[in-house]
Protein backbone atom coordinates (compact mmCIF):
# COMPACT_ATOMS: atom_id res chain seq x y z
CA UNK A 1 0.00 0.00 0.00
CA UNK A 2 1.29 3.53 -0.60
CA UNK A 3 1.27 6.36 1.92
CA UNK A 4 -1.54 8.19 -0.33
CA UNK A 5 -4.28 6.10 1.11
CA UNK A 6 -4.40 3.99 -2.26
CA UNK A 7 -3.76 0.29 -2.30
CA UNK A 8 -0.22 -1.07 -3.27
CA UNK A 9 0.56 -1.65 -6.48
CA UNK A 10 3.68 -3.89 -6.46
CA UNK A 11 5.49 -4.49 -9.89
CA UNK A 12 1.76 -3.90 -11.10
CA UNK A 13 -0.37 -6.91 -8.56
CA UNK A 14 -2.74 -5.36 -6.92
CA UNK A 15 -3.58 -6.17 -3.37
CA UNK A 16 -6.26 -8.56 -2.66
CA UNK A 17 -9.09 -7.79 -0.04
CA UNK A 18 -12.02 -10.72 0.54
CA UNK A 19 -15.65 -9.26 1.50
CA UNK A 20 -18.17 -11.32 2.72
CA UNK A 21 -22.09 -10.53 2.71
CA UNK A 22 -22.07 -8.75 -1.01
CA UNK A 23 -25.20 -10.24 -2.68
CA UNK A 24 -27.51 -6.90 -3.73
CA UNK A 25 -26.40 -3.62 -5.38
CA UNK A 26 -27.99 -1.33 -2.84
CA UNK A 27 -26.05 -3.42 0.05
CA UNK A 28 -23.57 -2.26 1.95
CA UNK A 29 -20.86 -5.05 0.88
CA UNK A 30 -21.51 -3.60 -2.71
CA UNK A 31 -20.92 -0.25 -1.63
CA UNK A 32 -17.28 -1.85 0.36
CA UNK A 33 -16.13 -3.67 -2.81
CA UNK A 34 -16.83 -0.72 -5.23
CA UNK A 35 -15.13 1.55 -2.90
CA UNK A 36 -11.62 -0.69 -2.54
CA UNK A 37 -11.85 -1.71 -6.16
CA UNK A 38 -11.67 2.21 -6.70
CA UNK A 39 -8.90 2.82 -4.81
CA UNK A 40 -6.56 -0.39 -5.89
CA UNK A 41 -7.75 -3.63 -4.53
CA UNK A 42 -8.80 -6.79 -6.23
CA UNK A 43 -11.64 -8.09 -4.81
CA UNK A 44 -13.06 -11.61 -3.68
CA UNK A 45 -16.98 -11.64 -2.08
CA UNK A 46 -18.92 -13.75 -0.78
CA UNK A 47 -22.79 -13.58 -1.24
CA UNK A 48 -25.48 -16.46 -0.84
CA UNK A 49 -28.90 -16.08 -2.79
CA UNK A 50 -30.69 -18.02 -0.25
CA UNK A 51 -30.48 -15.52 1.92
CA UNK A 52 -31.91 -12.66 0.35
CA UNK A 53 -34.43 -14.81 -1.48
CA UNK A 54 -36.14 -15.54 2.03
CA UNK A 55 -35.62 -11.67 3.05
CA UNK A 56 -38.67 -9.30 2.64
CA UNK A 57 -36.35 -7.94 -0.57
CA UNK A 58 -36.05 -11.42 -2.26
CA UNK A 59 -33.30 -12.12 -4.60
CA UNK A 60 -31.75 -9.89 -6.89
CA UNK A 61 -31.65 -11.27 -10.16
CA UNK A 62 -28.42 -10.55 -12.09
CA UNK A 63 -26.64 -8.83 -9.03
CA UNK A 64 -23.99 -10.63 -8.76
CA UNK A 65 -22.86 -10.09 -12.55
CA UNK A 66 -23.91 -6.57 -12.21
CA UNK A 67 -21.36 -6.04 -9.32
CA UNK A 68 -18.66 -7.56 -10.90
CA UNK A 69 -18.90 -5.52 -13.86
CA UNK A 70 -18.92 -2.65 -11.69
CA UNK A 71 -15.43 -3.87 -10.38
CA UNK A 72 -13.98 -4.50 -13.65
CA UNK A 73 -14.78 -0.56 -15.29
CA UNK A 74 -12.39 0.32 -11.52
CA UNK A 75 -9.95 -2.04 -12.85
CA UNK A 76 -10.62 -4.64 -10.04
CA UNK A 77 -9.88 -8.44 -10.95
CA UNK A 78 -12.78 -9.76 -9.33
CA UNK A 79 -13.71 -13.34 -7.62
CA UNK A 80 -17.81 -14.15 -6.55
CA UNK A 81 -18.10 -16.72 -4.49
CA UNK A 82 -21.27 -18.34 -3.37
CA UNK A 83 -21.13 -19.79 0.35
CA UNK A 84 -23.37 -20.50 3.31
CA UNK A 85 -21.32 -18.99 6.11
CA UNK A 86 -23.44 -21.36 8.29
CA UNK A 87 -21.51 -24.19 7.08
CA UNK A 88 -18.20 -24.22 9.19
CA UNK A 89 -16.22 -25.73 5.89
CA UNK A 90 -17.39 -22.70 3.70
CA UNK A 91 -14.58 -20.24 4.87
CA UNK A 92 -11.62 -22.37 3.75
CA UNK A 93 -13.00 -23.48 0.25
CA UNK A 94 -13.68 -19.20 -0.10
CA UNK A 95 -9.95 -18.68 1.30
CA UNK A 96 -8.91 -21.64 -1.31
CA UNK A 97 -10.76 -20.17 -4.21
CA UNK A 98 -9.88 -16.34 -3.63
CA UNK A 99 -6.09 -16.99 -3.71
CA UNK A 100 -6.12 -19.68 -6.39
CA UNK A 101 -8.23 -16.86 -8.57
CA UNK A 102 -6.52 -13.73 -6.66
CA UNK A 103 -3.81 -14.47 -4.71
CA UNK A 104 -3.07 -14.10 -0.84
CA UNK A 105 -5.74 -11.96 0.75
CA UNK A 106 -4.33 -8.98 2.19
CA UNK A 107 -7.89 -7.36 3.70
CA UNK A 108 -10.53 -9.12 5.15
CA UNK A 109 -14.22 -7.25 5.93
CA UNK A 110 -17.03 -8.98 7.21
CA UNK A 111 -20.47 -7.63 5.49
CA UNK A 112 -22.73 -10.84 6.35
CA UNK A 113 -24.92 -11.68 8.57
CA UNK A 114 -28.53 -13.41 9.49
CA UNK A 115 -30.77 -11.21 10.53
CA UNK A 116 -34.54 -12.13 11.36
CA UNK A 117 -36.81 -9.45 13.34
CA UNK A 118 -37.87 -11.37 16.38
CA UNK A 119 -37.33 -10.58 20.44
CA UNK A 120 -37.19 -12.45 23.47
CA UNK A 121 -40.47 -14.68 23.63
CA UNK A 122 -41.25 -15.62 19.74
CA UNK A 123 -36.68 -16.00 18.64
CA UNK A 124 -37.00 -19.80 17.94
CA UNK A 125 -34.21 -22.29 18.62
CA UNK A 126 -33.12 -22.48 15.15
CA UNK A 127 -33.31 -18.86 14.60
CA UNK A 128 -31.13 -18.37 17.56
CA UNK A 129 -28.98 -20.99 16.79
CA UNK A 130 -28.71 -19.73 12.27
CA UNK A 131 -27.86 -16.45 13.98
CA UNK A 132 -24.73 -17.36 16.19
CA UNK A 133 -23.84 -19.50 13.07
CA UNK A 134 -23.83 -17.30 10.60
CA UNK A 135 -22.70 -13.66 12.17
CA UNK A 136 -20.76 -15.48 15.26
CA UNK A 137 -19.34 -18.92 14.57
CA UNK A 138 -18.87 -17.99 10.65
CA UNK A 139 -16.83 -14.96 11.52
CA UNK A 140 -14.88 -16.36 13.82
CA UNK A 141 -13.99 -19.15 11.14
CA UNK A 142 -13.07 -16.78 8.58
CA UNK A 143 -10.85 -14.70 10.85
CA UNK A 144 -9.05 -17.86 11.71
CA UNK A 145 -8.62 -19.24 8.30
CA UNK A 146 -7.36 -15.53 7.58
CA UNK A 147 -4.99 -15.53 10.49
CA UNK A 148 -3.88 -19.14 9.38
CA UNK A 149 -3.56 -18.07 5.62
CA UNK A 150 -1.84 -14.59 6.61
CA UNK A 151 1.73 -14.05 4.88
CA UNK A 152 2.11 -10.58 3.58
CA UNK A 153 4.24 -7.84 5.30
CA UNK A 154 4.14 -6.86 9.14
CA UNK A 155 1.62 -4.06 9.15
CA UNK A 156 -0.18 -4.74 5.97
CA UNK A 157 -2.96 -7.49 7.41
CA UNK A 158 -6.12 -5.80 8.25
CA UNK A 159 -9.45 -7.04 9.34
CA UNK A 160 -12.59 -5.11 9.55
CA UNK A 161 -16.28 -6.25 10.69
CA UNK A 162 -19.51 -4.79 10.50
CA UNK A 163 -21.68 -5.20 13.92
CA UNK A 164 -24.65 -3.77 15.42
CA UNK A 165 -25.93 -2.15 18.82
CA UNK A 166 -29.97 -3.01 18.01
CA UNK A 167 -31.47 -5.86 20.59
CA UNK A 168 -34.94 -4.79 20.91
CA UNK A 169 -36.98 -7.21 18.92
CA UNK A 170 -33.92 -7.87 16.98
CA UNK A 171 -32.74 -10.30 19.83
CA UNK A 172 -30.37 -13.10 17.82
CA UNK A 173 -29.52 -10.32 15.49
CA UNK A 174 -28.45 -8.17 18.49
CA UNK A 175 -26.73 -11.13 20.27
CA UNK A 176 -24.84 -12.71 17.50
CA UNK A 177 -23.53 -9.21 16.52
CA UNK A 178 -22.12 -8.75 19.94
CA UNK A 179 -20.47 -12.13 19.90
CA UNK A 180 -19.02 -10.98 16.78
CA UNK A 181 -17.20 -7.65 18.34
CA UNK A 182 -15.30 -9.64 21.16
CA UNK A 183 -14.19 -12.31 18.13
CA UNK A 184 -12.83 -9.25 16.17
CA UNK A 185 -11.54 -7.27 18.99
CA UNK A 186 -9.46 -10.63 20.49
CA UNK A 187 -8.01 -10.81 16.73
CA UNK A 188 -6.11 -7.69 17.30
CA UNK A 189 -4.36 -9.15 19.91
CA UNK A 190 -3.98 -12.61 19.24
CA UNK A 191 -2.95 -11.79 15.33
CA UNK A 192 -0.64 -9.13 16.86
CA UNK A 193 2.49 -11.06 15.44
CA UNK A 194 1.47 -11.02 12.09
CA UNK A 195 1.10 -7.01 12.23
CA UNK A 196 -2.49 -7.40 11.39
CA UNK A 197 -5.19 -4.99 12.73
CA UNK A 198 -8.76 -5.63 13.68
CA UNK A 199 -11.69 -3.03 14.24
CA UNK A 200 -14.98 -3.47 14.27
CA UNK A 201 -18.08 -0.46 12.85
CA UNK A 202 -21.13 0.07 13.69
CA UNK A 203 -22.73 2.10 10.83
CA UNK A 204 -25.98 2.63 12.40
CA UNK A 205 -29.16 2.00 10.45
CA UNK A 206 -28.48 2.11 7.38
CA UNK A 207 -31.29 2.40 4.04
CA UNK A 208 -30.79 -0.34 2.12
CA UNK A 209 -34.39 -0.74 0.74
CA UNK A 210 -34.98 -2.46 3.67
CA UNK A 211 -36.63 0.64 5.90
CA UNK A 212 -40.44 0.86 6.05
CA UNK A 213 -41.12 5.17 5.64
CA UNK A 214 -41.76 5.23 9.49
CA UNK A 215 -38.36 4.52 10.14
CA UNK A 216 -36.67 6.20 7.39
CA UNK A 217 -38.28 9.20 9.45
CA UNK A 218 -37.64 8.63 12.42
CA UNK A 219 -34.02 8.08 11.67
CA UNK A 220 -33.54 11.00 9.91
CA UNK A 221 -35.37 13.17 12.88
CA UNK A 222 -33.27 11.15 15.17
CA UNK A 223 -30.29 11.87 13.75
CA UNK A 224 -27.82 15.30 14.74
CA UNK A 225 -26.78 15.50 10.72
CA UNK A 226 -30.28 15.11 9.18
CA UNK A 227 -30.59 12.34 7.41
CA UNK A 228 -29.64 8.50 7.04
CA UNK A 229 -27.33 6.55 6.36
CA UNK A 230 -25.43 5.59 3.29
CA UNK A 231 -23.17 2.69 2.12
CA UNK A 232 -20.62 5.19 0.60
CA UNK A 233 -20.28 6.25 4.61
CA UNK A 234 -19.29 3.06 5.72
CA UNK A 235 -17.24 2.28 2.51
CA UNK A 236 -15.57 5.10 2.95
CA UNK A 237 -13.91 4.31 6.77
CA UNK A 238 -13.72 0.23 5.74
CA UNK A 239 -11.14 2.04 2.96
CA UNK A 240 -9.83 4.36 5.68
CA UNK A 241 -9.09 1.56 7.56
CA UNK A 242 -7.98 -0.80 4.86
CA UNK A 243 -4.95 1.84 3.47
CA UNK A 244 -1.81 2.46 5.13
CA UNK A 245 -3.46 5.82 6.94
CA UNK A 246 -5.72 3.63 8.92
CA UNK A 247 -2.85 1.56 10.38
CA UNK A 248 -2.67 2.98 14.11
CA UNK A 249 -6.56 2.61 14.63
CA UNK A 250 -6.35 -1.14 16.33
CA UNK A 251 -8.81 -2.83 18.39
CA UNK A 252 -11.45 -0.28 18.33
CA UNK A 253 -15.55 -0.50 17.98
CA UNK A 254 -16.27 2.70 16.06
CA UNK A 255 -18.99 4.51 15.75
CA UNK A 256 -19.97 5.65 12.08
CA UNK A 257 -23.77 6.86 13.04
CA UNK A 258 -24.03 10.30 12.29
CA UNK A 259 -23.91 11.54 16.02
CA UNK A 260 -26.86 9.11 16.32
CA UNK A 261 -27.03 8.25 19.99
Amino acid sequence: MTGSGEAEDVAGVRPVALVSGVGRRAGIGAGVVRQLASSGWDIAFTYWNAYDARMEWGEEEGAIEAIGAELAERGAACAAIEADLADPGAPERVFAEAESRLGAVTALVLCHCESVDSGLLDTTVESFDRHLAVNARGSWLMIREYGRRFSGPHGSGRIVALTSDHTVGNLPYGASKGALDRITLAAARELAGLGVTANVINPGPVDTGWMPTGTREYVREATPLGRLGTPHDTAQLVNFLCSPRGQWVNGQLLMSNGGLA
